[in-house]
């Protein structure tokens, strides 16, 4: 059955995010690193589908759960997904815009 997770209730959101959880561990188990990948970020999207995008403006820096060499700058935002750039331990903003799932970003930063 095919579903939208904008269709589905906070519950519902959270046993999504708990079935692509135990598939990401399962294929963790058996080495299949693809895999592991693909199911940790539907997890996090459905996760994304929890919180409000509202709580989340053009030009904040977060820092980004996982990954604390990084932060990321907010360029604007798309449904549960902030468009921005990465920025390294050095200050310096990765040229690419990239799409991450707000569940993805961490605590603002204050500058």
């Amino acid at each position: 059955m095919t579903h939208r997770f904008s269709d589905l209730s906070v519950e519902q959101l959270r046993e999504e995010a708990a079935k692509y959880k135990e598939k990401a561990q399962k294929a963790e188990q058996l080495g299949h690193v693809s895999e592991v990948a693909i199911n940790e970020r539907k997890m996090q999207v459905a996760l994304a589908y929890m919180l409000n995008p509202e709580d989340y403006h053009e030009g904040d820096i977060h820092q980004l759960a996982g990954d604390p060499g990084h932060t990321f700058k907010i360029n604007y935002i798309n449904g549960v997904f902030a468009w921005g750039h990465r920025i390294n331990v050095l200050n310096e903003q990765y040229e690419e815009e990239e799409a991450l799932p707000v569940s993805i970003l961490g605590e603002k930063i204050n500058e």
